[in-house]
């Protein structure tokens, strides 16, 4: 299975937008899933049901930066390489679905209550998640296979 149908299995299992993506590259990243689950438990829903930045993306950005990020402050050079490298991935996403905002793409009102909705069929036939889910999985997934990460 690879990345981006590891990413939508995860999701239709009940995990959220970040959490399916982040999990689906956590072999990658040498993390067990409950801690890679917890990590990324934040972002789902626009980051906890504000409707912000869609959690796919934010799942893909956190993967990338687990993979490709800096870790030497004040090194700005490194970091604007990855500041690139997240508006590109980033970009991929917006171009695929005309934005990064989890309220456009779902076509909802701003923030919701914390209670997340029951995962059930009618869920799952109204919600385009899945899609984005595996969108970003597949972004992040080609960009390795152009540039696989370097040992840490």
């Amino acid at each position: 299975m690879n990345h981006e149908q590891q990413a939508v299995q995860y999701f239709l299992d009940g995990y959220n937008c970040a959490q399916a993506v982040f999990l689906a590259f956590a072999p990658d990243l040498g993390m067990e899933r409950a801690a890679a689950a917890r990590l990324s438990s934040s972002f789902g829903g626009g980051m906890g049901r504000l409707r912000e930045v869609c959690g796919a993306v934010s799942g893909m950005l956190m993967a990338a930066g687990a993979l490709y990020g800096y870790d030497t402050p004040g090194d700005d050079v490194q970091k604007a390489a990855h500041y690139a490298l997240v508006q590109a991935l980033a970009g991929q996403f917006r171009e695929a679905h005309s934005t990064l905002l989890c309220r456009e793409l779902l076509n909802r009102p701003g923030p919701e209550s914390p209670t997340p909705e029951a995962r059930t069929p009618d869920y799952y036939a109204s919600r385009p998640c899945a899609r984005f889910v595996g969108t970003a999985a597949r972004i992040l997934e080609e960009y390795m296979a152009k540039h696989p990460p370097k040992e840490r």
